[in-house]
Parts: C-alpha cells; structure tokens; sequence
C-alpha cells in the first residue's frame, strides 16, 4: 500500500480547500491518505510518506508563510534527497513565482518532483476543485 502525505498550511482557507480535494483524489483502494495542518505534522509523517504533497499559498513577496510553514521545510529538508514530491497552493497576486521558487528549492534538496505545482488564483471554483481531485488521483498513480 502505498503512503501519501497532504501537508499543508492556510490562512484564508484557499489552499485548505485544495488540499482537502487533493486527499480525496488520492484516497483510493491501493493508498493510504493522511490530511495534515503543518502546525500537526512532523519528520516522522514525512520518513513514513512514499509521496509528500506539500502545499502553501503565496505570502508577502511571494515566498512560502515563514513562521509555521518556513520552518518546517527547513526541518524536512535533509530528507527530502529521492523523496516524491508534489506541491499546490493560492495566490492573490503576483505570477505564480512564489511556485517557480518552491518547485527549485525542492530540486535543490534532491526531491523527485511528481507533477507541476498546481496553483489557484484566489478562491477555487467548483472547477478548480475538481482539478485538486484529478491532481491527487494522478498522486496516487505514481
């Protein structure tokens, strides 16, 4: 059975969305799913995870929420060498490059990157969420 874990942070509850759809996608007869707030998941939740699908919405000049999701990175980032790896999140401006740097600060750390970052302008539209839920059924393929 394969492991996968949604870990991710929120603070208008746009990339929550997301990631409860993306969990659903995944869940399937072959994989085990765990839907985690960052602020609850630990080292353990990512050694454990054939696929860890991170996600965080844009903040300040596009970069990842630096006082719970930041640190976080920072303290998984040593593991992350050959890991599977996925990434989502929102935005409300800018481009998307706050993704861009996500998706290279993860090659950096030697993680395999499953997909392209999936990321949503604003609040996801019926859609949109539709697109979260064939982002985790493709996880769970892999």
């Amino acid at each position: 059975m394969k492991n996968i874990s949604v870990i991710f942070w929120s603070g208008s509850g746009n990339t929550e969305a997301m990631a409860i759809k993306i969990f659903e996608g995944a869940k399937t007869s072959n994989t085990k799913v765990r839907l985690l707030n960052v602020e609850k998941a630990n080292i353990d939740d990512v050694i454990n995870s054939d696929i860890v699908c991170l996600g965080c919405p844009a903040m300040g000049a596009e970069e990842l929420e630096e006082t719970i999701m930041e640190p976080f990175i920072e303290s998984i980032s040593s593991l992350l060498k050959g890991k599977k790896i996925a990434l989502f999140g929102s935005y409300g401006w800018g481009d998307g490059e706050w993704m861009v740097n996500f998706k290279d600060r993860m090659e950096e750390y030697g993680a395999k990157l499953l997909a392209k970052g999936l990321i949503i302008n604003g609040e996801p539209d019926e859609s949109q969420l539709e697109e979260c839920i064939e982002y985790g059924e493709n996880l769970a393929k892999f």
